[in-house]
């Protein structure tokens, strides 16, 4: 089950609160011995946290579906980087993240209990059970903090983004699991920033751009990669060609994020190639010059890159690349995980 973007948290009414965690995405089946983890597009996880598979044997009931979130606390809140890692093909090294950073779950749902399947059920009712069978729930197990008091979660979606969450989902009381379907809310901060326009990735079908680059520069006065504006639709992919043809560069041309071309080279401060998460997919890029500006909308910051993909707002041929800094930026005030944990687990 899904949930649809909003901008603004709806009035009071019939409807449950809760953080909107920044992980995987995942459900839990057990029956008996066997547990797997699942993502929410059916990719296997088990394999990946088996501190979570011990842990969750141990603390579940025998027969049971849980929706909930993996998760990785690292010392400035939640580390998406960290869960990335484990996204590994090789056993051993699993093993040892898995005892450097060890993950947790968060239970947000509960679809089937023994024999009886809930997903018909009310969120409501589903809520009360979840809270039942774990009302003994200990870390790496934890219960999603919940509230009804639309001012406390107003609250918590201007304090924990410090700890690394990503909004509020809100949740009416009255609704039945529905797999698929964005029936929930999902409210996120709206920020803009100004960011230099530094290269470009084709579109898959090879006839447009797919996604432009964008860089910002740090105190050093270095451009550093910070994310990717993307969602154009095929008129505007086959007009940003010509839009970025003029800032191409040629072969072997002077480029911070290239080789030779500056200090931004170093992993972590530039585009990379296909990670164990994208699979097989092109992550090829084109340089440009670095010379236009272009405003993007963003919500969510994770260490010096936008946490998920910017939208275009407008060019603005009015500020100088130069200017397009982190200083720019909101940063979100530090919060305490242990906090989140404990704010309103049993609303």
């Amino acid at each position: 089950m899904l949930a649809k973007l909003a901008r603004d948290l709806p009035p009071r009414g019939e409807v449950l609160y809760e953080p909107k965690w920044d992980g995987f995405r995942a459900i839990v089946f057990r029956d008996g011995e066997a547990l797997e983890l699942g993502s929410h597009n059916e990719r296997p996880l088990t394999r990946y946290f088996p501190e979570l598979v011990e842990a969750l044997a141990h603390a579940l009931p025998e027969r049971c579906v849980v929706d909930g979130e993996i998760v990785i606390a690292g010392p400035d809140g939640l580390d998406f980087d960290a869960l990335l890692q484990r996204i590994h093909p090789a056993e051993r090294r699993i093993r040892l993240l898995a005892q450097q950073t060890p993950a947790s779950f968060v239970a947000f749902d509960l679809l089937a209990l023994g024999d009886e399947d809930l997903r018909a059920a009310p969120f409501g009712e589903r809520r009360k059970r979840l809270e039942q069978m774990l009302r003994r729930a200990r870390p790496p197990l934890h219960l999603t903090p919940a509230t009804r008091h639309h001012d406390l979660a107003v609250k918590w979606l201007e304090r924990f983004e410090g700890a690394g969450l990503d909004g509020v989902i809100v949740k009416p009381l009255g609704l039945p699991y529905l797999e698929g379907k964005r029936e929930m809310l999902k409210v996120k901060h709206a920020r803009t920033a100004d960011c230099v326009v530094a290269g470009f990735r084709w579109h898959k079908d090879g006839e447009g751009v797919g996604s432009i680059l964008l860089g910002l520069f740090d105190e050093e006065g270095t451009m550093q990669y910070v994310g990717a504006v993307a969602s154009f639709n095929a008129a505007e992919r086959r007009r940003l060609v010509g839009e970025l043809e003029p800032l191409r560069l040629k072969k072997g041309g002077d480029h911070p994020w290239i080789a030779g071309g500056g200090e931004a080279t170093e992993p972590g401060r530039r585009p990379g190639g296909p990670s164990r998460w994208s699979g097989q997919r092109d992550m090829s890029w084109e340089p440009l010059r670095p010379e236009r500006v272009m405003e993007v909308a963003y919500d969510h910051l994770q260490g010096e890159r936008f946490r998920h993909v910017a939208k275009f707002v407008r060019w603005r041929p009015d500020r100088d690349p130069g200017s397009c800094t982190y200083a720019q930026l909101d940063v979100a005030v530090p919060e305490e995980l242990e906090n989140v944990f404990g704010a309103g687990a049993h609303a």
